[in-house]
């Protein structure tokens, strides 16, 4: 299969929740613009509500594509969003995360609890074990992740994580230049 040097796809974990900022529903809201400008279809959580559903709706208001993949149990919540490109619906979290690993060039975390939190470990894992080659990054708005950052290089300092492999986690602010950073060499 013929691969472009440009990403196509990035999956997005972020909250189910707005969170306690504007600023991260505006992050949400303009990295959601951004996919849909250089034509990089969104997949996500398929969820309406929240961050999740900022990034979507932006998407979506400009004429992008919005992949969702959700499990039948979320769905059966009413937390689905239904109007998106696609909904895939699946059976369990870790089918959930399976196939948006599968589905995404990239990765892109924002705010969010602790479900975030694994999405984000767990393709950053697979990529440390060579299970995938695709980058992860922070989109650190506000500052959210400074605390988690400084644990994530105290494990680097004190022997749990090789500094190669905390270089694959790139951080920025900005998402346009989140962005670049996670764009193939």
């Amino acid at each position: 299969m013929l691969k472009l040097n440009r990403l196509l796809s990035v999956g997005v974990f972020c909250g189910s929740s707005l969170g306690a900022r504007k600023e991260y529903a505006q992050a949400a809201g303009a990295l959601g613009r951004l996919l849909a400008e250089q034509d990089i279809a969104l997949i996500y959580g398929g969820g309406h509500i929240g961050l999740m559903g900022a990034v979507a709706d932006a998407v979506l208001e400009v004429g992008g594509r919005a992949v969702g993949v959700i499990p039948t149990m979320l769905r059966k919540k009413e937390v689905a969003h239904e109007g998106l490109t696609e909904l895939r619906v699946v059976e369990s979290m870790s089918e959930r995360k399976q196939l948006i690993g599968e589905l995404s060039d990239a990765f892109i975390v924002l705010p969010g609890g602790i479900g975030t939190l694994d999405e984000m470990f767990e393709v950053w894992t697979w990529t440390q074990l060579g299970i995938q080659h695709k980058p992860v990054g922070l989109l650190n708005v506000q500052g959210y992740f400074d605390p988690l950052l400084q644990f994530i290089d105290r494990s680097v300092d004190e022997g749990f994580l090789r500094a190669e492999h905390r270089e694959v986690l790139r951080v920025e602010h900005d998402p346009a230049r989140l962005l670049t950073l996670l764009e193939p060499s």
